[in-house]
C-alpha cells in the first residue's frame, strides 16, 4: 500500500505544478507535451483525477498512524 501512497503524491503533485502553471503563466505543461486532448493526455488527466481521489483516504489514515 505504501507504493501505491507514493504513487499517488507523485501523481497529485505533477498535477498540483501543471495547475500552478496554468494559473501563473497560462501555460499547460500536458498539453505542451502531449498535445490538445489526444489519448496520451487524456489518461494523464484522468490519472492525476484518480491520484487525487485517492489521496483524499489519506485523510483517515493520519489518526491511525500511532
Amino acid at each position: 500500500m505504501k507504493t501505491l501512497d507514493y504513487i499517488a503524491l507523485i501523481l497529485v503533485a505533477i498535477g498540483a505544478i501543471n495547475w500552478g502553471l496554468i494559473g501563473f503563466f497560462d501555460f499547460d505543461l500536458v498539453r505542451a507535451i502531449f498535445g490538445e486532448m489526444t489519448w496520451v493526455s487524456r489518461i494523464i488527466y484522468a490519472l492525476v483525477g484518480i491520484a487525487g481521489l485517492y489521496s483524499l483516504s489519506f485523510f483517515g489514515r493520519l489518526g491511525n498512524e500511532d
